[in-house]
C-alpha cells in the first residue's frame, strides 16, 4: 500500500483519572519493524489494544492497513495478527488443534487452512511437537506457537505486545530470528518491549514512550548518536567541583548525575578527550575513583530524556 501502513494522530486514552496514554502520534512504514520502548505502566499496552481494536479509541485519529480503527473496526481486524503480552492458548488443545480452530474463526477454506498450518508449524520447528498438548510445551514453545497462530491469517500487520517477556535468554534469541524472517517475507511488524537489547536488536525505527508520551524517535543509530559521540562515566571525590572542571571543556556537551559520579556526553573522541580531563582533575586537586569511555546505548538515550533508567 502507499503511505504508512499505521497512522496515529494526538491519540489520547484515559482509565478514570489516570491517563494512559497522552496525546501522541506516530507513524509505520510498509514492511518496517517498529518498535515501541519504555517501561512497565508507560502506556505501551494501551496503545496497542487501541490499534487492534481491543480498547475503544477515545480522543484522536487511528488508522491501520488503511483502515479506521473506530468506523470499520472489522476490516482492521482482518489486516492483522495479534501475540499478547499474557499467554492466551488453550492448554487442554494441541499444537495444531490451536492453529486450526483460529483458521476455522477467520473461514479459512478447508485446504488453504491445512497448508497454513503446516506452513506455520514449520516456520516455528514445532513439527515434533505438531500433536503435543500445550500444556506440555516450554515457555519458548509457546511463544512460538502463539507467533504462528497470529501468522495464520498472513497479516499485513502483526502486533506483538513484549513478546519475549519471561523468557530464557536462548528462547529471547529464537523468536528474535522468527520475527526477522516474518519481517522478510513482508510482514509489517509493530513491537512493544522494555528490552534495551531487544529494540535495538530487531527495530527498523523506535519510538521510547514514558507516561503517556513519546520523548524520541528515530533508528537505533540517530537516538544514540543524538548524544553525542562518546559518553564518560566519571565518580570521584567532589561531584560539584568535577562538575565546574568539567564545563570547561568545549568537547563537553552535557553532564548529569550517574549511578555512581557522573555521566558527561562528549561531541568528539572520547579516547583524545578522557587525558586531558583526568589530568586537569588531578591538577585541581580532585580525585578520581574511576573513569570509564563507552559509546552511547539506548539504555544511555532513555536516562538522558527522562533522568532515570527504564528497569527504575
Amino acid at each position: 500500500m502507499d503511505g504508512p501502513v499505521i497512522e496515529v494522530a494526538n491519540l489520547t486514552h484515559s482509565f478514570k483519572d489516570t491517563v494512559a496514554v497522552n496525546g501522541i502520534s506516530f507513524s509505520v512504514k510498509p514492511g518496517e519493524i517498529f518498535s515501541f520502548l519504555g517501561p512497565n505502566g508507560a502506556g505501551k499496552s494501551t496503545t496497542i489494544n487501541v490499534l487492534t481494536t481491543l480498547l475503544a479509541l477515545q480522543q484522536g485519529t487511528v488508522r491501520v492497513a488503511g483502515h479506521d480503527v473506530a468506523s470499520d473496526p472489522e476490516e482492521v481486524r482482518r489486516a492483522i495478527g495479534i501475540v499478547f503480552q499474557e499467554e492466551t492458548l488453550d492448554r487442554d488443545l494441541t499444537v495444531w488443534e490451536i492453529l486450526e480452530f483460529h483458521g476455522r474463526l477467520y473461514s479459512m477454506p478447508h485446504a488453504e487452512r491445512r497448508n497454513r498450518i503446516d506452513e506455520m508449524i514449520r516456520l516455528v520447528e514445532l513439527e515434533l511437537k505438531r500433536d503435543v498438548l500445550v500444556k506440555h510445551l516450554s515457555g519458548g514453545m509457546k511463544r512460538r506457537l502463539e507467533i504462528a497462530r497470529g501468522l495464520m491469517t498472513r497479516p499485513k500487520v502483526l502486533f506483538l505486545d513484549e513478546p519475549t517477556l519471561g523468557l530464557d535468554p536462548q528462547s529471547r534469541i529464537h523468536v528474535w530470528d522468527y520475527i526477522r524472517q516474518v519481517n522478510r517475507e513482508g510482514t509489517t511488524i509493530f513491537l512493544t518491549t522494555h528490552y534495551m537489547d531487544e529494540a535495538d536488536s530487531l527495530s527498523d525505527r523506535i519510538s521510547i514512550i514514558d507516561h503517556g508520551r513519546i520523548i524520541a524517535s528515530g533508528t537505533s543509530y540517530e537516538l544514540k548518536n543524538a548524544l553525542g559521540q562518546d559518553i564518560i562515566y566519571i565518580e570521584t571525590a567532589d561531584d560539584v567541583k568535577t562538575t565546574t572542571v568539567l564545563r570547561t571543556f568545549s568537547e563537553v556537551k552535557d553532564i548529569r548525575p550517574a549511578f555512581r559520579g557522573l555521566s558527561v556526553i562528549i561531541t568528539t573522541d572520547g579516547t583524545k578527550c578522557l587525558p586531558a580531563i583526568l589530568d586537569r582533575l588531578k591538577a585541581e586537586g580532585i580525585e578520581v575513583m574511576s573513569a570509564n569511555l563507552k559509546k552511547p546505548t539506548l539504555d544511555d538515550v532513555f536516562v538522558h530524556f527522562t533522568g532515570r533508567e527504564i528497569r527504575g
